[in-house]
């Protein structure tokens, strides 16, 4: 009586170690290293979800903080000379976490005192073009015009310097964290 042929390999395989006791050793063996790599690889899993987790820092209370546009709160108390800042109220809000405001550039620039490198020792520091245009210096970038609608990230201590603006242009600054140091650079 002839047999049937099987139809798929595992098939073929599986009527093959049913009829050599030799295949059956083998596919016993090769199951049990199989499992025993599984077994390894579960508990490598396990071990490393049970590490301790990194500390998490404790976030300071939040709280909102609502700032609606009045032209008396540009104030010439920032960082630098040649700018009127309007503070949004996020460090207070965020205990220091943040602080966020609107910069108004004052004109005409005068690159003798605006055009100095330096760098914030910040964790974040994003700014966002409301009105009119700044070109910008930043290391590894090279020169940029940003204009309204513009936005960019400053890494943490990049070197940077503004080199002109539009007499009528106003940046939002958000900052992480609310103090912070700023180093001028020597040519």
């Amino acid at each position: 009586m002839a047999q049937k042929k099987p139809k798929s390999r595992a098939a073929s395989k599986t009527a093959a170690s049913k009829k050599s006791p030799a295949r059956k050793t083998a596919a016993k063996k090769a199951a049990a290293k199989s499992t025993a790599r599984k077994a390894i690889k579960a508990k490598d899993r396990k071990t490393k979800a049970r590490a301790a987790p990194a500390a998490k820092r404790a976030r300071p209370k939040q709280r909102v903080a609502v700032s609606h546009h009045r032209e008396e709160d540009f104030k010439a108390d920032g960082l630098r000379a040649y700018a009127m800042y309007r503070d949004l109220g996020f460090a207070d809000a965020t205990e220091g976490l943040a602080q966020a405001h609107v910069i108004r550039l004052v004109g005409p620039c005068d690159p003798d005192e605006v055009s100095k490198l330096h760098f914030h020792d910040v964790e974040f520091q994003m700014v966002y073009v409301l009105k009119g245009w700044v070109k910008t210096y930043m290391e590894g970038q090279g020169e940029t015009l940003m204009e309204e609608g513009s936005a960019w990230i400053q890494p943490p201590r990049i070197k940077h310097l503004i080199m002109d603006y539009s007499d009528d242009v106003e940046l939002l600054e958000v900052i992480l964290p609310a103090e912070f140091d700023t180093v001028e650079l020597t040519a």
